[in-house]
């Protein structure tokens, strides 16, 4: 009840916004787009550059899925399900494989980087 209310207060006026004009939805729904395609791609690059799975590689692999899980849950948690639920939807996942991607380059410039 408390996550809800919480919940509405803070995302209230970005729907608001959004269903104000039919570009304003186009600019939010672009936005979102653009910030999942920009972590699926982050995180296929540092997957490439890290290589293959092998016995320390795998360790990576597994926390940055950790890491992924993570930022789903806490979306699933935090963000609205009742209104414009597909755009959050969307940034939840934008979130999630922008998370993972993070933590793929610092681990990638920690172990892998001279």
């Amino acid at each position: 009840m408390l996550t809800e209310n919480m919940t509405l207060s803070i995302f209230s006026p970005v729907m608001t916004w959004a269903e104000s004009s039919n570009a304003n939805w186009n600019m939010l729904l672009m936005g979102s787009l653009g910030f999942l395609i920009v972590g699926a791609a982050l995180v296929t690059v540092y997957y490439y550059k890290i290589g293959k799975p092998d016995e320390r590689t795998n360790q990576i692999y597994l926390k940055s899925v950790f890491v992924l899980l993570g930022a789903v849950i806490l979306g699933d948690f935090f963000l609205p399900k009742e209104e414009m639920w597909t755009i959050f939807f969307i940034i939840k996942y934008g979130i999630a494989f922008l998370a993972c991607g993070i933590y793929l380059a610092v681990q990638y410039k920690r172990d892998f980087a001279s």
